[in-house]
């Protein structure tokens, strides 16, 4: 069994057993050359990879990635296009892929659920699905043996939280600041209270996803969380037309900086 049929938990939960840390960059699914980006990000040391379905009206992404899903909006690329090339894909790490509900939605949740199984998708994370309105999609992500991976932001109330950290499955994406995502010069200081809080009331692996812009900052939020999501800085070199050597490149550069955190 290869670690991508295993999911994204288990996968995790094995590197933190390892005594290692978590790292789990994101890449824009449809923009030129995602797939080759993808298996260099997996041969660079990635643990699990977010795939990016572009959306609209990106609530939650900054404007590196509103970009890209902008490029890849005028293209024509549809979400069910992204779900089969990446089933085609050839990499032993688990895949997530992160889009919005409306997309779901439209889709149906239990043909979304179908499909992410048959590529072979572990994860799927919906930033603007509040919890108290998750039910039956985590309902029937589970059916198809999916993996509904929630957020805790800054802002969770200490009840909330316990239920995210419960119902969660995957990892608890604890997101680092109020506000989209985006390279900072700085780590905010929300991103180690969140994680700390998270970690309080869960033995899942607990990732720091938003403001995480370089390897000094992933170092950092290391110390308290069980690794990091890196999103923005990523992209910016697909945008810059870095392509897939420049992925990897970077990659390389987070883990060998969490490898020594």
């Amino acid at each position: 069994m290869t670690q991508r049929e295993e999911g994204v938990e288990d996968t995790l939960l094995q590197v933190i057993k390892a005594e290692r840390k978590c790292l789990v960059p994101y890449i824009t699914g449809g923009f030129n050359g995602y797939l080759e980006s993808i298996s260099a990000a997996a041969e660079a040391g990635a643990d699990a990879i977010e795939i990016g379905i572009p959306f609209s009206d990106p609530v939650m992404d900054g404007p590196t990635i509103q970009e890209a899903n902008d490029l890849v909006l005028s293209a024509g690329v549809s979400p069910l296009q992204i779900i089969d090339e990446v089933a085609s894909l050839d990499v032993d790490i688990p895949l997530a892929v992160m889009t919005y509900y409306n997309v779901v939605y439209r889709f149906g949740l239990e043909r979304f659920a179908y499909n992410l199984n048959e590529a072979r998708i572990s994860g799927i994370i919906l930033p603007d699905l509040p919890l108290v309105e998750a039910g039956p999609w985590v309902d029937a992500a589970a059916s198809h043996g999916r993996e509904a991976i929630l957020l805790a932001a800054p802002t969770t109330t200490d009840i909330h939280l316990k239920k995210i950290c419960n119902e969660s499955r995957g990892f608890v994406y604890a997101v680092g600041l109020l506000g989209t995502t985006g390279a900072r010069k700085e780590l905010a200081d929300s991103a180690k209270i969140i994680a700390r809080r998270c970690k309080e009331l869960t033995k899942k692996p607990v990732l720091v996803g938003v403001g995480i812009g370089n390897p000094d900052q992933a170092m950092e939020v290391a110390e308290v969380s069980d690794g990091c999501i890196v999103g923005s800085a990523i992209v910016q070199k697909l945008l810059d037309g870095g392509g897939p050597e420049a992925v990897g490149k970077l990659v390389s550069e987070f883990r060998s900086a969490l490898d020594n955190s």
